[in-house]
């Protein structure tokens, strides 16, 4: 396995393949969701490319949220701020994309992981994809990442995670709760499907998919300030006495 992080994008047959690794559980740092954030603007850009599919690499982590070092490292509201919005920014960049994006989430999803599968358009998961928000258990929240998680789970269903904030939800859970649209045995079968997908994707007309998901994306307009004012949130919450001692028993 690769151990330097990475972000890379391929094409193949009308199809952009978003790939991102980090030997720490694919947690996801600065410097890797800027990296992120511009490769999905940019696939968005590409009129060759007619569908993108997001990946991880490993077999049993897609993504483990923000990079623990740096969350610890935060020592002013304004740093807090942007590395909350490190994610608001792709969540943002996968809902402005005017293509459709296609999550494949081979393993476990933990706080921003689940972010990214939920600002998908369609997720599909093997059963290794167990999913967690920890944020309330160390002091702050999963304040950026709701909206995209409440749109495609609903409320009821986020508040159940939130709060339960040191359970892994199952694979098959996230789908009853129209996380993913399918669960699949293993990571052959997850690819197949995939392929498959998207194989039909490229042969639809563009101009119609881009029209659709405008309308399912419809009413998030708003997203942009919102969930920069949700990163401040998280970066005056982070700054607490309770969360600096709760994050140094993890360390």
């Amino acid at each position: 396995m690769e151990s330097k992080p990475f972000v890379t994008s391929t094409m193949h047959d009308g199809v952009g393949t978003i790939s991102f690794f980090h030997p720490q559980h694919n947690a996801m740092p600065s410097h890797l969701l800027t990296q992120l954030r511009d490769a999905i603007e940019q696939a968005g850009r590409n009129n060759d490319i007619k569908v993108i599919v997001l990946k991880s690499e490993g077999d049993r982590t897609f993504c483990a949220g923000a990079s623990f070092d740096e969350l610890i490292a935060i020592d002013n509201e304004q740093s807090g701020q942007a590395f909350f919005n490190g994610f608001a920014q792709v969540i943002n960049a996968m809902r402005a994309c005017p293509k459709f994006i296609i999550a494949r989430v081979q393993g476990k999803a933990v706080g921003g992981g689940v972010g990214l599968a939920a600002a998908a358009d369609y997720a599909l998961a093997s059963e290794y994809a167990s999913v967690k928000l920890s944020e309330l258990s160390i002091g702050i929240g999963p304040f950026v990442i709701a909206p995209a998680i409440s749109r495609k789970i609903g409320v009821g269903a986020l508040s159940q995670m939130t709060i339960d904030a040191k359970t892994f939800y199952s694979a098959h859970w996230a789908r009853e709760k129209g996380l993913f649209a399918d669960v699949l045995p293993d990571l052959m079968a997850l690819d197949q499907s995939i392929t498959a997908l998207c194989d039909e994707l490229t042969n639809y007309h563009p101009e119609a998919m881009a029209e659709m998901k405008r309308v399912l994306w419809s009413g998030t307009d708003h997203w942009t300030t919102l969930l920069s004012e949700r990163a401040a949130i998280s970066g005056k919450l982070v700054l607490s006495d309770f969360t600096k001692d709760t994050l140094q028993r993890f360390k």
